[in-house]
């Protein structure tokens, strides 16, 4: 099993900063990835980034790509996602995930931290 622990979220203006961090413990050996996704009530989870466990290149959604950033997983095995010009769209629960296959069918999920921002 993995645990995954997320905090950071909050209340921010529109145009504002957040950092959201996801702690991963237990057999981390695992894990292929590490990534972030975010859900609106009553819409799908959305991608937002991905970041291989090994270090290397991240990928990310388009929607967010040049606000965002996935970086981390030093030696405290901790992702973080540090957001700027935040928009009220982009209001919604954010998940951490580690994936330990070639999908997210049978990945690890974090309870979930909240996300607001104000306009």
């Amino acid at each position: 099993q993995v645990q995954l622990v997320e905090s950071g979220g909050g209340l921010v203006q529109a145009g504002g900063s957040l950092r959201l961090s996801c702690a991963a413990s237990g057999r981390t050996f695992t894990i292929h990835a590490m990534a972030w996704f975010r859900q609106v009530i009553g819409k799908e989870a959305e991608f937002i980034a991905a970041i291989p466990w090994s270090g290397g290149t991240p990928n990310y959604a388009g929607t967010v790509k040049s606000r965002f950033t996935i970086s981390g997983l030093n030696a405290n095995n901790t992702v973080f996602l540090q957001m700027h010009s935040l928009k009220p769209e982009d209001t919604a629960d954010y998940y951490c995930a580690a994936r330990r296959s070639a999908t997210y069918e049978d990945a690890y999920w974090g309870q979930g931290t909240q996300v607001t921002v104000s306009s």
